[in-house]
């Protein structure tokens, strides 16, 4: 849609990449269902399912999520009623309303935001529902 011919002398620009890939769910739309992206996101609607980004979810304040969130960095104005994991920065701005636990790196929060839930600070682990099924290693085990 957006390559054109480099045979005419004209630049080619590349919809498809990840790194400039921005999504936008805006006021008024409704999604209904997962939401998986590459790139950034910004919802000003509202998406009933989880969102998950290797880049950066914004919520913005008309925004709203039921569902779960993961990313690798999230700003929140919104709502959000579900879990979040975000690998790297987490900010709550001051309208951000977040019913939830969350998991993150690092944590801003503005006076205003609201936050209920458990919150977890530091790496996150990769396979949370195995955990702990893994066997007990037991001191002797450890020493042999």
């Amino acid at each position: 849609m957006f390559n054109q011919n480099k045979k005419n002398g004209e630049s080619s620009r590349n919809s498809d990449s990840p790194a400039t890939s921005i999504n936008l769910i805006s006021s008024g739309t409704v999604i209904d269902g997962e939401v998986k992206s590459a790139g950034d996101i910004r919802i000003d609607g509202i998406v009933t399912g989880s969102v998950n980004s290797k880049a950066k979810i914004v919520i913005g304040s008309t925004g709203k999520i039921e569902g779960d969130i993961q990313c690798q960095n999230a700003d929140i104005s919104g709502t959000l009623n579900g879990k979040v994991q975000v690998t790297e920065m987490l900010h709550l701005k001051s309208t951000a309303m977040v019913n939830g636990d969350i998991h993150t790196g690092k944590l801003v929060v503005e006076v205003g935001a609201a936050f209920t839930g458990n919150c977890n600070m530091g790496p996150l682990v990769k396979d949370i529902k195995n955990a702990d099924k893994q066997p007990a290693t037991t001191l002797k085990e450890k020493s042999a």
